[in-house]
């Protein structure tokens, strides 16, 4: 069993060497992120050495990238993090994907994020390998995950916050209205999501929701539980990643504070969706 469990530990990492592990695609989405903005430059000099810093920038990035991912298939054999283990499923589902976060919606320097129900970190510890300015909460119920999400941002060299709770009760205490953005990717339906991350938004910043194909229809049902949550419809943007249906960003922005009576208690939220 032992060297069963080394074999395929070698298989694992072979694997990810021979995609590289983070490929040219996503090493171009890395760098027109990571350089988007960027101003012209006075001379030659100084265009060979902002080039340098650009590729060493890159360099890291995705070395950080390369250690997510295997830390990931590595810690997901004794605690259940994701049903997608292949390299290219984990680049474009998880880390591609996450990016979109980030096209999506234009963040202040040293922003900070609440990542509502996060996981194995998606998609805020990806957008923060990229924009290593943002501060992160990491929110989750289970204990487990939040093991895990201490480690890698150990692994990672980030300093996040990894908080085990529950989003409704987090919400009614000190965290309440604290963050210019609070994101989720998750399955549950947008009204049920507003409720959980609405309130940790500060009046003025976005809650930014990660949804697939059906996310424009999602978004007009849940627009009555948007407004009674303090908050308005400001886009809807629609991304493809390669190989795989329409992704959606939900962008929300907080316009009021949100009534004292939300976020409701237990199971009222999933069971009678605003």
């Amino acid at each position: 069993m032992q060297e069963r469990h080394r074999a395929t530990g070698r298989t694992r990492q072979a694997a990810f060497a021979a995609v590289g592990f983070v490929s040219l695609l996503l090493a171009v989405l890395l760098g027109w992120l990571s350089l988007q903005g960027e101003g012209g430059c006075s001379g030659d000099n100084d265009a060979a050495v902002l080039r340098h810093e650009r590729e060493t920038m890159l360099a890291r990035q995705l070395e950080q990238f390369d250690q997510y991912a295997q830390f990931l298939v590595e810690y997901n054999e004794k605690v259940n993090l994701t049903a997608i283990t292949d390299p290219e499923g984990i680049e474009v589902k998880h880390f591609l994907d996450s990016l979109m976060l980030l096209k999506a919606v234009e963040l202040p320097e040293g922003a900070s994020v609440i990542d509502v129900g996060t996981g194995a970190g998606f998609p805020s510890v990806p957008a923060k390998i990229v924009r290593d300015d943002l501060r992160l909460t990491l929110l989750d119920g289970l204990n487990k995950r939040i093991v895990f999400l201490g480690e890698l941002s150990r692994r990672l060299g980030q300093e996040n916050i990894a908080l085990h709770a529950r989003a409704e009760e987090a919400a009614r205490g000190e965290l309440r209205e604290q963050f210019d953005l609070a994101t989720a990717r998750a399955v549950a339906d947008l009204r049920v999501l507003a409720e959980y991350c609405l309130p940790f938004v500060k009046v003025g910043g976005v809650f930014a929701a990660l949804k697939g194909p059906d996310g424009p229809a999602e978004v007009e049902a849940a627009k009555k539980a948007i407004s009674l949550l303090g908050g308005k419809v400001e886009a809807v943007k629609s991304f493809t990643l390669p190989g795989q249906q329409a992704r959606t960003v939900a962008v929300i922005r907080k316009v009021q504070p949100t009534p004292a009576k939300y976020p409701r208690h237990g199971g009222k939220i999933a069971k009678q969706p605003l």
